[in-house]
């Protein structure tokens, strides 16, 4: 259960990441409200996640998804670059994810 409360946390911090270019400054109501939601329910969850794993995994796992997700998401929505170099240090990312996982 603690996975699957941390890949939520960190599929709504990936949510509250690219979020935050839709609020415009926390100047648009709904979209700062889905936002601000989706930050507490991902510290909600990480918490949960934490109480039976080592809160450095569960911190790096929870960053790690978050980064992939919003620099994908950054590229794909948003027009990002996606240079050969970003592209290999989010591939190093997701090895280090796995590392951690492998490890806890």
């Amino acid at each position: 259960m603690k996975w699957l409360f941390l890949v939520a946390a960190g599929l709504l911090e990936i949510g509250w990441a690219v979020g935050l270019k839709y609020t415009q400054g926390f100047t648009r109501p709904w979209p700062s409200v889905a936002t601000i939601s989706a930050m507490v329910v991902s510290l909600l969850l990480l918490g949960l996640a934490v109480r039976d794993m080592p809160l450095g995994t569960a911190y790096a796992i929870w960053v790690g998804i978050g980064v992939f997700g919003t620099a994908v998401l950054g590229m794909a929505l948003m027009g990002e670059s996606a240079s050969v170099t970003k592209l290999v240090s989010l591939a190093l990312i997701v090895a280090g994810i796995a590392g951690l996982k492998m490890s806890a």
